[in-house]
């Protein structure tokens, strides 16, 4: 991890708060003091949350466990500008002093438009969200104004070729996700570096999924472990893969309880208390890892997007998508939130369902898969 462009950010671990312990259904204040105390102990300081984690709770835990406790010259923290809770310009910056003085702090060192996509970008435009952030940074009220994405490649660098303003991109980025079809997390983060923005890394274990894996997976990392010696947990190797790419800030993590963190500090802090990339042999293993999870049943769709464009789908139903979630559920058993079939349908896709078994697809597939069969598969999973 080369050319770090914000020298205040300690390490390269983030403190993702959407994930904190809960005790009776509430946040468990004092665990929390605890992991956040910890956390600053061995010399991290990145922050992130959002008005909406924990049900609006996440920016008062903020408060009570990191910032009444802490001096502000301990911590960087992170915050967000979420659609749902604004409906015009107007309502912009009354928002944010509210988020303000939820977390108990007078500026943010961060100010995200939160989860950018083709479903919400035009209407943050419409509502100069993006002007008002900037706005906001020459008042001292934040620091450095960025995004929080969700989408594809494309709709990334129109954003930042819209606004080239914006100093950092946090994007979904796993060796899970690298080539996904939907996340596309590896044209995304090639995106990210053609504009010359750093980037902050959300989702580094995909929610987890990489923690607990498959046995064959799981035997993988065994094996290596066998040979080389190597402590390093299977959440170590997934925030390694993503932490190991030039121009990446803040690998985020949201950690539940200590044991997770003090794994996650290790990870982060084994060379000379510094990160250590992956070496050949651990990339060799988390691709055939990657492989293991090809083989589960998934669909091997390579996302070429043969059968989608130039109108080869009467219904303009999103194949490789659909394929994605679908291999998500198989793999994992369950579906990413951004591959469900709610979110693809609000992007312009019609549904697995809708196929009338034209055939157009299959004509052009590279891959000579039995689309219309296969859309029954995703159909059944899906609907």
């Amino acid at each position: 991890m080369n050319n770090r462009a914000f020298g205040e950010i300690k390490k390269h671990l983030g403190f993702g708060m959407m994930r904190l312990p809960m005790k009776d259904d509430k946040i468990d204040n004092e665990q929390t003091c605890a992991m956040v105390d910890r956390f600053i102990e061995r010399g991290f300081n990145y922050f992130d949350t959002a008005h909406g984690y924990h049900n609006g709770m996440s920016e008062v835990a903020v408060r009570e466990c990191l910032t009444s406790r802490h001096d502000r010259s301990e911590y960087l923290l992170t915050d967000k500008l979420t659609d749902e809770y604004f409906k015009s310009e107007e309502d912009i910056r009354p928002l944010i002093d509210s988020q303000l003085e939820a977390c108990g702090v007078e500026y943010f060192d961060f100010l995200l438009m939160h989860a950018q996509s083709a479903r919400n970008y035009d209407f943050y435009k419409k509502c100069r969200a993006y002007e008002t952030a900037f706005a906001l940074k020459a008042e001292g009220k934040v620091r450095h104004v960025g995004i929080s994405f969700h989408d594809k490649a494309e709709v990334l660098d129109r954003i930042l070729n819209d606004y080239p303003e914006v100093e950092i991109v946090q994007i979904q980025f796993n060796y899970f996700d690298y080539e996904s079809v939907s996340v596309e997390s590896r044209k995304v983060y090639e995106v990210c570096r053609k504009h010359g923005k750093p980037v902050l890394v959300m989702e580094p274990v995909r929610g987890g999924n990489l923690v607990n894996l498959p046995d064959a997976a799981q035997k993988v990392f065994d094996e290596l472990k066998a040979e080389t010696g190597s402590s390093c947990s299977n959440a170590g190797y997934a925030l390694r893969f993503a932490a190991g790419f030039d121009g990446i800030e803040v690998v985020l993590s949201g950690m539940s309880d200590m044991d997770q963190m003090e794994d996650n500090l290790d990870t982060f802090s084994c060379c000379d208390g510094d990160f250590a990339p992956l070496d050949e042999k651990e990339q060799e293993a988390v691709r055939k890892v990657s492989d293991v999870f090809g083989s589960m049943g998934a669909i091997p769709c390579t996302g070429c997007r043969y059968c989608v464009e130039e109108n080869h789908c009467p219904m303009e139903i999103n194949i490789p998508s659909f394929f994605s979630g679908y291999n998500g559920k198989v793999v994992f058993g369950k579906v990413n939130p951004w591959e469900t079939l709610e979110v693809i349908v609000k992007r312009g896709s019609g549904k697995p369902s809708d196929c009338i078994e034209c055939g157009m697809c299959e004509a052009v597939c590279p891959q000579h898969l039995e689309i219309r069969e296969l859309l029954k598969k995703v159909a059944e999973k899906f609907e």
